[in-house]
């Protein structure tokens, strides 16, 4: 049973889904501002998004960031040093920031030709948003790529990701953010109700669930103990508009985040909702310029990707290196 709150008051449940029968609550602010797409919006049968749309300063960077890592993938080539697993059917990459996946594949055959293998049946397992680092898997044929779809279908392979976010220091250690998935009138991503999920939206899809764990690493690179976070792990059912604004960029804040589902920039979405937007991910209220520093890029690694060998049987665990920005933070948890 879904169980509505007041925004403002997300109770805690146990890892079991039972409500505290205590008054333990996170206290989260309202953002007040109206995220329709249009005057007429609110009249319409669709769903109506609970993220605001793109920020105008995104619209004016996301075309010269576009237009830069075009160059910079034009110009890339796959050696050694990226790879981070290789059999006979697989070949796992850490993909670096700014390079669009179609490039690290294209780039992937001269360096394969070297060990003669063949290089007709290359298919992309996963994908990564052009300005995330980190795990890249490539099948090699395609009999392991048609296992690989199911394996992703069934929530066989597990994912983790680190953030470097900035907003207001969260209360809770774990959180885990349900809600729907969509593409709004205009072609943004956006978080919807998970009510709103089936529902059909403008251009003829339908929302999709989405669901993210998330875990606090690091807050201030550990000058505010993760220890005096509230411990018991919070469950948001999404039924109404983002709970914290993402003006508040107070904090820098280490995430460790596991989607359950593998929604189109799920992570980056419930991080703006959640009001910790990624760093650099001004697309979805993240800061651009900060500390002194500029960011080309957001935040986001794709740390580790878990699953059963599809022709083997055996676990297999990928693990791509910590990027820059992640290792004090890292650091700070055993200090």
């Amino acid at each position: 049973m879904t169980v509505k709150f007041p925004l403002g008051q997300i109770p805690l449940l146990s890892s079991s889904g039972r409500i505290f029968r205590r008054h333990r609550f996170i206290s989260i602010m309202a953002n007040q501002r109206s995220y329709f797409d249009s005057a007429t919006a609110a009249n319409t049968n669709y769903p109506i998004p609970l993220s605001p749309p793109m920020p105008d300063i995104s619209k004016e960077i996301e075309p010269h960031r576009a237009l830069t890592a075009s160059s910079k993938s034009a110009l890339f080539t796959l050696s050694r040093s990226h790879v981070i697993f290789e059999d006979e059917w697989l070949i796992a990459v850490n993909k670096p920031q700014g390079i669009y996946c179609e490039s690290v594949l294209s780039s992937l055959p001269a360096l394969l030709k070297d060990n003669g293998a063949n290089v007709s049946e290359l298919h992309l397992a996963n994908r990564l948003d052009r300005d995330t680092s980190g795990v890249m898997l490539i099948t090699k044929l395609h009999k392991v790529a048609a296992k690989f779809v199911k394996a992703f279908t069934d929530h066989k392979v597990r994912k983790t990701y680190l953030a470097f976010c900035v907003g207001l220091a969260p209360k809770w250690e774990k959180i885990t953010v349900k809600s729907g998935h969509g593409r709004s009138k205009y072609g943004a991503w956006r978080v919807y109700a998970a009510s709103d999920v089936g529902r059909k939206l403008p251009g003829g899809s339908l929302v999709k669930d989405m669901e993210t764990t998330f875990e606090v690493l690091s807050v201030n690179s550990g000058f505010k103990e993760v220890s005096d976070l509230q411990k018991d792990e919070a469950v948001v059912i999404v039924q109404e508009k983002s709970v914290i604004g993402c003006d508040l960029k107070n904090d820098e804040i280490l995430v460790r985040a596991r989607p359950r589902s593998g929604r189109t920039h799920q992570i980056r979405l419930h991080c703006q909702y959640l009001g910790i937007p990624i760093r650099g991910d001004v697309r979805y209220e993240g800061v651009y310029d900060w500390k002194g520093s500029r960011y080309d890029g957001h935040d986001l690694h794709a740390e580790s990707l878990s699953f059963e060998h599809p022709i083997t049987g055996k676990p297999i665990l990928l693990q791509a290196p910590p990027p820059s920005w992640a290792i004090q933070p890292l650091r700070s948890q055993f200090e």
